[in-house]
């Protein structure tokens, strides 16, 4: 079973985008059971959930798009509570060539041209290692593109978006594209959109390159557990 865990959210619009993924997993992998839950604001919990499955050692997959206390504290925590070992836990999705082409997709539907430098819209933490995976996703969306790609984060580190957009029109880019690296609607989302970038891409959601980066982190976790076994 693949039980995946979202950030959660107030946003309807943000569970109905997870659940729109999931869906989208489950049509790549039909014979494979998965679930979903949220670390907070939104129900099941990540408790309610591994008690509904007890029995069934799911994999847990967190549908987190960068390393940082959830996945180091957190659910560690939740799978030692329920009696499962480490490797039952995947890796976080980003940064990954998957998310650069699902990224790139989005920059494309929103209108912006090929030559438009672009700014990559993180959530931003206070952890150096979020940090870090920002700026690698950066890179390998700009491999991606073929052009620079500007980290910025909308909480807890600079520049932000807003900073990085004014700094590449300063810089005499009139037209400035943002690339919003955020799974599902929300808060961060809309806050993001109020830059003076020319275009603002729309959040990840179901893209189908996201969806068979969730089935490869399940898959990188499920060859850990068997490993584990036949030791």
């Amino acid at each position: 079973m693949l039980l995946a865990v979202a950030h959660g959210s107030r946003d309807q619009a943000a569970g109905a985008s997870i659940r729109l993924l999931l869906r989208t997993v489950r049509s790549l992998r039909p014979e494979l059971p998965v679930r979903c839950c949220f670390l907070d604001l939104a129900r099941p919990s990540l408790a309610e959930a591994l008690s509904q499955v007890a029995g069934s050692r799911p994999v847990l997959v967190p549908l987190l798009l960068s390393n940082g206390y959830h996945q180091r504290v957190d659910l560690p925590a939740a799978l030692a509570a329920a009696g499962l070992p480490l490797p039952h836990l995947a890796p976080v999705l980003g940064p990954h060539p998957l998310l650069a082409e699902a990224l790139a997709d989005r920059l494309t539907e929103s209108g912006a041209p090929p030559h438009a430098p672009v700014v990559l819209a993180g959530a931003g933490s206070s952890d150096p290692a979020a940090l870090a995976d920002t700026a690698r996703m950066a890179a390998l969306l700009a491999a991606r593109l073929g052009r620079p790609v500007t980290p910025s984060h909308l909480s807890a580190a600079t520049p932000t978006p807003h900073q990085a957009v004014a700094d590449l029109r300063r810089a005499g880019h009139p037209e400035v594209a943002l690339a919003s690296y955020f799974l599902s609607p929300g808060f961060f989302a809309r806050r993001a959109a109020t830059t003076a970038a020319t275009w603002t891409s729309a959040p990840l959601g179901p893209h189908p390159a996201v969806a068979r980066l969730v089935l490869h982190r399940y898959d990188q976790a499920r060859a850990a557990t068997e490993a584990l076994a036949a030791a």
